[in-house]
This record gives C-alpha cells, structure tokens and sequence, in this order.
C-alpha cells in the first residue's frame, strides 16, 4: 500500500526511536525536562525569536496564539481555507470567544488591500479587529507559498496599526526549503509562529509555538488550561531534535517526487492539476488535482485508488489531494502513475 493521505502518517525510524528511549527527561509540568527544554531554546534561536513552547498539537498552538492576540469578543482576520478557520472545530469561538473573519483568497494568499477593507471599524459597534492569520505553506491551496512581497506589507501594516500577526507554520520547513530561505528570515515579519515537527520532518507528535518572552511565558499557562502539559515529554522532544538534525534538508526529495507526480498527473487524460502557477506544477510536497466528471466524483475515484492500493483523500467533490513524505520514493510516484494511467484508461 502507498499511503499519500498525508505526511502525517510516517513513523519513527529505528535511529528516531533509539534517541527518544534515551532522553533525559523531568516533569516539564512541575518545572522543566531538560530534552523539552533543548528542543525549545533550539527552536527559538532557528526562527529568531526570543522562546519557544513545546505543546502536543498544531491545533493548539494555533489556537494559545489566538488567545495570546485576542480578547473575548474580538475577532481575526483569515483565509477561507486556512486549517485555523477550517480544520479546528471553531475552538477560538468555543473556548476563547473569538470570532473568524474569513476572507477568500487566491491560491491561499490574501492581500493587504482585502484586510484594510475588512478591519472592523473603531467604534462600540464593532469588534476589535486584533489579529491577522496566515498560513505557510497553505494546505488547502495544495502546498502553495505565501507571496512574500504581499506578507512584508501586511507585516508592515499589522504593526502600524497595533494589530497581531500570527504565522500557522505546520510546512514552514517545506516553505524554507522550497524558497532556500533561512527559518528565521521567514519567521521575521510574525509576532507568533507555529511550526509542526509531525508533518514532513516525520517526528511522530508536536509542536511549537514561539514568539517575543513574554507572550510565551504567558502561552505556558493556556497550554495548561488547554490540557497540553505533558510531564515527561522529553521523550517525544526528543524525536523531534533528531528530526531537525536528520529529517530536514531531505524534504527537497519530497518536492521532487510531488514535482514529477503532478507531471504525471497533468499528463493523464481526465486529470488536472489545481491552480499551477505559469512557471510550476505544485510549490512543495501537496499535489492537489481535479478529476474529471467522467471518471466519477472525487471521492469515487479516490475510493478506486484506495482498491488498487493508493491510499489518499478526496479534497472536495472534484479534487484529490496526494501528499507526499519521507516513505515515498521515485518508484512509489511511478507505481502511482501507471496506476492512474490504468484507472483514466
């Protein structure tokens, strides 16, 4: 079975596993583990800021950021596709009393021009417009870069105007090898910035938020209330400190095989891909693709590749999203091929 549902459904290799069963480790509740520790001081000084928070999911660093910039009754402004918006349950309304702004963006990019529009009013009528959500790379877009020109005037904008600007980095590491920047030039313009160690760096659990000292420190106590204190956790740090050392420059490979899958794809009757830009097929390691009516639904011709031994998931009605990781190889993409060559046949 080739398993290209996403590049959260890797698992620790043996070397990955032999550094977690020797982790030194302590209650990262009662006061610190001394892994966790590493892990975070290692993640702040890579994104250039001032600390960092280990917590068990990228759900709730995004929404403790959210929380961090926001108020009850205040609202954020985001794209109508982000995994803020739509991947977890509204929690910034259930548990913060925030409201979303959700705005629709091209391939998962908003333009500064659509915030100054949509920032609330000043006035007892209003909510507090406080903060400004992006997501990079965007999973819904199929991988897609942010356009960094537009994020520097929307950082700029953000800060002249006393409004936060929060970062979803699960993919930032894709971002920063598929644009050969630094971590911490991308993670620049952003007061919070959460970046994932379970998608394409194959670490099997967490995340981490980081940002300026004392919105951190401040972020320990949501974490707690949230539910997300873990007491000897330098076990699972400790899989992600080897997956920063070992995992990270490979994700070219995992651009490369998307890169000559999408190829594939384009070239099968039946078959698009979404939205390419003029210059390239897919930006990082999501190849988002629509089929054609002919070959049934979405989710009926997943379901085909499901049986012939593909596993993915449709996107929406017309599209499939294949993703592809650290256990795929070029021949897994050419085995995916012809069998999308047989199924279009």
């Amino acid at each position: 079975m080739i398993d290209l549902r996403s590049d959260t459904v890797t698992v620790p290799s043996s070397e990955m596993r032999r550094a977690m069963a020797e982790a030194a480790v302590g209650d990262d509740v009662i006061d610190i583990d001394p892994t966790v520790q590493r892990l975070q001081e290692r993640i702040a000084e890579l994104l250039g800021k001032e600390a960092a928070i280990y917590m068990p999911s990228g759900t709730m660093t995004n929404q403790v950021a959210v929380r961090l910039h926001c108020h009850r009754g205040d609202e954020f402004l985001c794209e109508y596709g982000c995994h803020i918006f739509t991947y977890e349950q509204a929690a910034f309304a259930s548990m913060s009393g925030v409201a979303a702004h959700p705005l629709v963006g091209s391939c998962g990019n908003l333009t500064l021009e659509q915030l100054v529009s949509a920032r609330r009013p000043d006035n007892e009528h209003a909510a507090r417009t406080t903060l400004v959500c992006l997501e990079h790379t965007h999973n819904r877009a199929g991988g897609k870069l942010l356009d960094w020109d537009e994020v520097l005037k929307i950082s700029a904008w953000c800060r002249s105007n006393s409004v936060g600007l929060h970062l979803d980095g699960a993919r930032l590491f894709n971002a920063a090898v598929a644009t050969q920047a630094t971590l911490t030039e991308l993670a620049r313009p952003f007061d919070t910035v959460s970046v994932c160690f379970s998608k394409g760096l194959g670490a099997p659990v967490g995340s981490a938020l980081v940002g300026s000292r004392a919105p951190i420190a401040e972020a320990r106590r949501h974490r707690k209330a949230f539910g997300g204190g873990m007491r000897q956790s330098g076990i699972l740090a400790a899989a992600a400190l080897y997956a920063l050392d070992h995992n990270f420059e490979r994700l070219s490979e995992d651009h490369a095989n998307a890169l000559w899958l999408a190829d594939a794809i384009q070239n099968t009757p039946g078959l698009q891909i979404v939205d390419p830009r003029p210059d390239r097929l897919v930006d990082t390691n999501i190849v988002l693709f629509a089929v054609a009516a002919k070959l049934g639904s979405a989710p009926e011709f997943a379901a085909k590749l499901n049986a012939a031994g593909v596993r993915c998931f449709p996107f929406s009605a017309t599209s499939i999203r294949f993703v592809t990781h650290l256990h795929i190889t070029r021949t897994h993409v050419e085995e995916v091929a012809r069998v999308l060559s047989q199924l279009c046949a």
